[in-house]
């Protein structure tokens, strides 16, 4: 039986044969989504697929919460160094905005 999930070249874990995270595909989980909807909305995996990935998250669940944890936070930190590197663009947008009535 193939592996349903494997680590791409940067280390992150994906749908095996696709550039889908498992990440994607837990947090469509996580909101209730099904199988079939999961399916629909990343067309590049099967449905098959993405009952594998949802048995290897269920099967390695401390490890993949850890890894999804730890991109949350990356990706918070960068955005907010994005913030802080370009205060003065956004502040002149803001500026420049017309008033809503």
């Amino acid at each position: 039986m193939a592996p349903y999930v494997e680590r791409n070249t940067q280390g992150t874990l994906v749908v095996a044969g696709s550039r889908v995270s498992v990440g994607s595909v837990v947090r469509a989980f996580w909101t209730g989504e099904t199988p079939e909807t999961i399916c629909q909305a990343f067309p590049a995996l099967s449905l098959e697929q993405v009952y594998g990935a949802i048995a290897y998250y269920l099967a390695h669940r401390p490890e993949v919460d850890a890894e999804i944890a730890t991109y949350d936070t990356e990706v918070t930190r960068l955005r907010e160094a994005a913030r802080m590197r370009n205060a003065d663009l956004r502040s002149r947008l803001t500026a420049a905005q017309p008033a809503r009535p």
